[in-house]
Parts: structure tokens; sequence; C-alpha cells
């Protein structure tokens, strides 16, 4: 008995006529979008960049598809919401997909799922390196002159883990078994700089103090007179980060984990708060400045107190900075706080593309994984920075661009001379999407 295994689908009749679906459609993709990210990988260059550090260690008498095609293949399909290796089993005969590979629909079909994930698997930590290298370059590339100055968002956030994976600890404030990957943007253009994979543990002073300095070496040999400036939450505030970037002239805004000293020199900015809520009966704030060295610090460091009193109660904050210059009300609200906007990087990066989707066993692979979704995270930037300028998506959420302008379904027909896409005529963003296009063909 012959099984057929193609879908049929029925659905509720349409004047008196029967409606039904299946998937027979053939030459048919829902990711015409793809073919804007396609032009707009071509001009940037970024996966030949990364192709070029990756060695192909495969014998070539076995090797289907190339490191090119593999890595354009997976990171556009992290793109287009496929965060998934097992969906490249679907996708391998995707025409977009292909299209964007620089493959035609009639030619072969792209990389399985077993095929991307020995493709994952078999990366080497001097691979992890290399990619994490191209990253940064991208982001210098990025900019047309060097910039006055950058300002360094650093923060990790949590990546649960399930079953034994190499390097997954017990993260006690998070209450569960985790990786922690630490992320670096650019804190005024939301640029990625770089990622890393880490053991579910914060990092401590050295380790803080080694990635800054890689990151600032790198900056400086490209950019020599730029300015830099770190941002970060308390756990980031360690005396060797103080201490290294003194030396180096390198600023610094972080917070600081109140202690008993921090909280009697505070007193003062406290009862001002009060006597002030108490004569107007609305929340008060008040700004103070002090000099705190702590036994482990290698100077006095100037600290910024903000003293909050308000129906909930007594709020009190503490910045620690190399910042000598700028009124303590502007380092807090202005310098420090605007760091919140890292929280919508990291979403971008955390749930629109799904980047903790790092379930490999081995430490290593994850590592590969991260630095894929991080190398889509900067195509769909630029895409959203570039080719989107002028248009209401410019400053949009990823996974709002991927489902507005990335998510068009198109019939491909391959002709004698040419591939042609043929969009939906009742496509309302048909305008915005001719912007994208003639946006990225002007780049150069």
């Amino acid at each position: 008995m012959t099984q057929n295994n193609q879908l049929s689908l029925e659905f509720k009749t349409i004047s008196g006529k029967k409606v039904t679906a299946d998937f027979t459609g053939g030459d048919v993709t829902s990711d015409g979008g793809v073919l804007i990210m396609r032009e707009l990988i071509d001009r940037t260059g970024i996966i030949d960049r990364l192709a070029e550090v990756i060695p192909d260690t495969r014998h070539p008498s076995y090797t289907r598809h190339d490191i090119t095609t593999l890595l354009s293949q997976r990171i556009l399909q992290i793109a287009c919401g496929y965060e998934d290796a097992d969906d490249c089993d679907m996708l391998r005969t995707d025409p977009g997909f292909k299209a964007a590979c620089d493959r035609l629909p009639s030619g072969g079909d792209l990389a399985s799922q077993p095929t991307m994930s020995r493709f994952e698997n078999a990366l080497t930590s001097k691979d992890v390196y290399r990619i994490a290298d191209v990253l940064i370059n991208q982001f210098i590339a990025s900019y047309d002159t060097p910039p006055e100055a950058v300002i360094l968002d650093i923060d990790d956030t949590d990546d649960p883990t399930h079953g034994a994976q190499q390097l997954s600890l017990f993260n006690g404030y998070h209450d569960e078994y985790c990786y922690m990957p630490l992320f670096i943007f650019e804190g005024q253009s939301g640029k990625l700089i770089t990622s890393i994979l880490r053991p579910g543990k914060r990092p401590n002073g050295k380790e803080v103090r080694s990635i800054i300095k890689r990151i600032v070496h790198r900056l400086r040999a490209a950019w020599k007179d730029v300015g830099i400036l770190i941002r970060g939450d308390s756990h980031f505030a360690t005396p060797e980060l103080y201490a290294w970037c003194d030396t180096n002239d390198v600023h610094h805004v972080l917070g600081l984990t109140a202690n008993a000293v921090l909280k009697t020199l505070a007193t003062p900015a406290l009862s001002a708060a009060r006597r002030d809520y108490e004569r107007t009966g609305f929340s008060s704030r008040v700004f103070r400045q002090i000099r705190y060295q702590a036994k482990s610090w290698h100077k006095q460091q100037r600290v910024i107190v903000m003293a909050e009193v308000s129906s909930l109660g007594d709020n009190i904050r503490f910045v620690v900075t190399s910042l000598e210059s700028s009124q303590p009300s502007f380092i807090y609200k202005t310098a420090y706080c605007d760091r919140g906007r890292m929280e919508n990087f990291i979403k971008d990066h955390k749930n629109a593309l799904k980047s903790g989707r790092t379930s490999c066993h081995r430490f290593t692979a994850n590592c590969v994984r991260l630095m894929l979704h991080s190398a889509a995270y900067v195509i769909l930037h630029t895409l959203r920075g570039q080719a989107l300028k002028g248009t209401g998506f410019a400053a949009a959420q990823f996974d709002t661009i991927r489902l507005r302008l990335l998510k068009i379904g198109a019939e491909v027909r391959e002709l004698k001379t040419k591939v042609q896409f043929i969009l939906p005529s009742s496509f309302p963003l048909k305008n915005v999407f001719a912007i994208m296009h003639r946006n990225i063909i002007m780049i150069t």
C-alpha cells in the first residue's frame, strides 16, 4: 500500500465551493525579503570575511557545500526566524534561500540538518576567536570616518541550559543552570562589538579587564585618538578595571554596590531628599558627589549619590566614575541611566534572534552558535540602520522588521536568462521594500 505523505486541508466552503489547501506549490518561498539581505551581505562582505577565517578541513571528495554557502544558509535562516538547525531539512529546497546562497532554484539543494550540525561542531576555539575578530573588524568598518568617541556598554544575561552541557553552572541569582553570555555594544548606535559565551557565573575583575583590554587595543589601533567610555552595572565595577582604565586613558561610568560606609556618606543627600518630600509631598531626588576609596582600590574615585524619597520609601543608588567635569545629575540620569537602551539591544539578540538556542553538548559548539546569531544581528542592524533609513521602520525591533518586510510570499520562476521573484500585488509595504532596495544599491 502506497503511503501518501502530502498534507491536504479542508476549510469552510465559500459560495458553495469547496475550499482546500495543500503544500504542493513548488517553487514558492515565504521569505521573499531574503533577496534584500542577499544584496546587503554582498555589499558589506560579512559572510565572505567569516568564510575566509574558517579553514575547511573536510575531504574535497565528500564535500557538497562550501563554507560560504553553509554560513550564508545558517545565518540567513536565523535572521528570518528559523533558529533551529532542524529547519535546514525543509528549507534546503526553498528557492528563496537557494537564491540567497547563489544557487538557482533548479540547482542542488542546500545543506541538511546533519551537515549543518557537523559544521557547527567541527569548529574549534581558535575559529571562534577568529570569528569574533571579524565581528569587531566589521564594527570598525561600519564607520566612514573615525568617531570622536565610542561608548562600550557591557552586560550579561542568563541562557538556561538543559542536560549535561559542558560548563553549565548553577547560578543562584537566576536560580537555574545556565550559561552567562556577555555582550558589548556601542551604546549610542546599538552596533554589536562582540559577544562571548561564558559559563553560568559572572566574570571576575581580571576577566572583565582582559576582555575590555583586547577590545580597546583593537579600537585604538584603528582610531588612535578615539575617546572611550565604559558603562556597566555594579558587578563590572572592579578595582582591576579602575586601575587599567586610569592608566590607558579610558573613562568609566559604573554602578556601585552599596555598603555601610557608602550609606553613611550618603546620609546628607538622603536627609535633603526627605526634607523636600515632606515639604512638597511629591517624590524627591537629590544628587551629590563624594570621594571614596575601598581598601582594594588603587586611589580615591568620584562616586555619584542619587538619594530618592517617595511614597514607596527610600531609594539610594551609587555610581562610580572617572568623569570629573559633569554635574552629578547628568552623570546619573544621562551618562549612566542611558545604558538602559542596552536591554533593547540584548532583546533583539536574545529574543528576536533566539540566540539562547545553545543546546549542543560541547561548549565550543555553543560558542559557534552564539557567533552565528551575532552575525545575524550585525546583518539585521545594518539593514535597519542603512536600508530602512528614512522609513517608519528605522527604529523598529528586529522581529517587527522580519514579520512586516522579510516574510513575503513569492513565486519563483527560473527562466532561460533570469530568475524572477513574483511578489504579491497586495503587499502593503511595497514602497518601503523598494526604498530598502534603493538604499542598499547605494552602499559602496
